[in-house]
């Protein structure tokens, strides 16, 4: 007959142990509830002895009895020092000594994924840590988080398609949705008051590293630009040329919205052309046409040639704006200006040629940005059309202006450059200036060159300036 109950003093103390009873010796089925502590006397079972005897922690399986610390759920990995992808369940020290760095998120996520940044080096506020999104929100928003705060740590937890990544926990990091704006480099860099300007003399790349997280305090990710191609030279000839064509002149600025910016840019480089200017007309040859100046989808013109005085005279050369025409031995017409077409326009057509049988000989002008080179008249060659002034670089300065046509004979003076870099044409003997050779257009501005005779003056330099929100 099995035994039911054991009385108190069936054994002495401390005569049973272990090994006085068989592993399985009591079943779970010959337990009617539970077996309370106080049917034990002081002691222990072995863990052995016990059919579940482990629990599980984190994936790591723990003996009864044993301890564990429990913490965030990830795995560190060693120092990172350039761009580097994500994976769930990692964390990573992040070392931006070198240069700013961008993590980019997985581009799947599940609820619960979780990601661990800490700032290694202490030195996330001089080369800032981006955390791109790639297409998640983060704190529920469509943009990436840019840390900027030394000593930061910081633990994503992906949530779901409304919030996204969102920060779990964070220790010196400043308010990640606070306002940031266009970061970029590039050219000669100025700023004017909130606004930082990127100025390129010459060909290079107007690199966007970061954008701003178009928050209510943020900049725009837009900006105003100038560009303005190379002047055209003026004619040349045995008689007296027309002046060049003024560089195609083109701008957002000032626009809309406080001047913060018309023109929609990305993170990327976006390569620079600065259009030389034109080359001087040596005898019987138009001047040289101005070279294009390109931003982005931008291209301004160059210029159009001054006419030059070969047989039969030639007319002004199509262009950003067209160069002027000549004279002798009949006059031609003026270039037209805004070649190709662009809205608004770009510059304007350049002026006709003038002369006479008494050996008065008078160019037409160069057309400009703002004005249509003059005609030449039976007392003057034609004044370059006026260039337009523009304040972009926190200052105003004029640019495109046309050339000045030449002017040869008795009492005939030489056409005056346009405001904004149009060179001079030549002035003849009876000028009250006194004779004097034809000027250059200034560099820079894209100004036409004027007209000669046996020669003539170069077209000037174009330029691109790029201007945006920074604070």
């Amino acid at each position: 007959m099995a035994l039911t109950k054991l009385p108190k003093n069936a054994f002495g103390t401390g005569s049973v142990d272990d090994t006085k009873i068989e592993d399985g010796t009591i079943q779970n089925q010959e337990l009617a509830g539970s077996l309370s502590e106080d049917r034990l006397a002081t002691g222990t079972i072995a863990n052995a002895s016990l059919s579940n005897s482990t629990i599980t922690i984190n994936g790591t399986s723990i003996s009864l009895g044993g301890s564990s610390s429990v913490g965030v759920d990830v795995n560190w990995q060693s120092v990172q020092t350039s761009g580097f992808t994500a994976v769930a369940g990692n964390g990573y020290f992040v070392d931006t000594t070198s240069g700013a760095i961008t993590v980019t998120l997985p581009v799947s996520a599940s609820l619960g994924d979780q990601i661990a940044i800490k700032d290694y080096a202490g030195t996330f506020s001089s080369n800032n840590l981006t955390i791109g999104r790639n297409g998640h929100n983060i704190q529920g928003a469509a943009n990436d988080s840019l840390i900027s705060t030394n000593r930061a740590s910081l633990l994503l937890v992906y949530v779901d398609s409304t919030k996204g990544w969102i920060y779990a926990e964070e220790s010196n990091v400043a308010d990640l949705e606070g306002p940031s704006f266009i970061s970029a480099t590039g050219g000669t860099i100025t700023t004017s008051g909130d606004f930082k300007i990127h100025t390129f003399t010459g060909d290079g790349c107007f690199v966007v590293s970061s954008l701003a997280n178009c928050l209510p305090a943020s900049g725009p990710n837009n900006v105003d630009y100038l560009v303005v191609a190379g002047g055209a030279g003026g004619g040349g000839g045995g008689g007296i040329g027309g002046g060049g064509g003024a560089g195609g002149y083109r701008t957002t600025f000032p626009s809309p919205g406080c001047n913060a910016g018309a023109f929609p840019i990305s993170a990327t480089t976006y390569p620079i052309t600065v259009g030389a200017g034109g080359s001087a007309g040596s005898p019987s040859v138009v001047g040289g046409s101005g070279n294009n100046s390109i931003f982005s989808t931008i291209t301004s013109n160059g210029g159009g040639g001054g006419g030059s005085t070969c047989i039969p005279a030639s007319a002004g050369q199509p262009g950003g704006s067209g160069g002027g025409g000549a004279t002798n031995p009949s006059p031609n017409s003026g270039g037209a200006g805004n070649t190709p077409p662009t809205s608004p326009s770009q510059g304007n057509n350049g002026g006709s040629g003038f002369n006479s049988p008494a050996a008065i000989y008078a160019s037409g002008g160069g057309g400009g940005a703002s004005g249509t080179g003059n005609n030449g008249t039976p007392t003057k060659g034609g004044n370059g059309g006026a260039g337009t002034t523009n304040n972009i670089i926190g200052s105003g300065v004029t640019y495109a202006g046309g050339g000045g046509g030449g002017g040869f004979g008795t009492g005939v003076s030489g056409g005056c450059g346009g405001a904004g870099g149009g060179g001079d044409g030549l002035f003849g003997p009876g000028d009250p200036r006194g004779p004097s050779s034809e000027t250059a257009g200034t560099a820079n501005t894209g100004g036409g060159g004027g007209g000669g005779s046996f020669g003539a003056a170069a077209g000037g330099k174009g330029i691109v300036v790029i201007r945006y929100k920074f604070q």
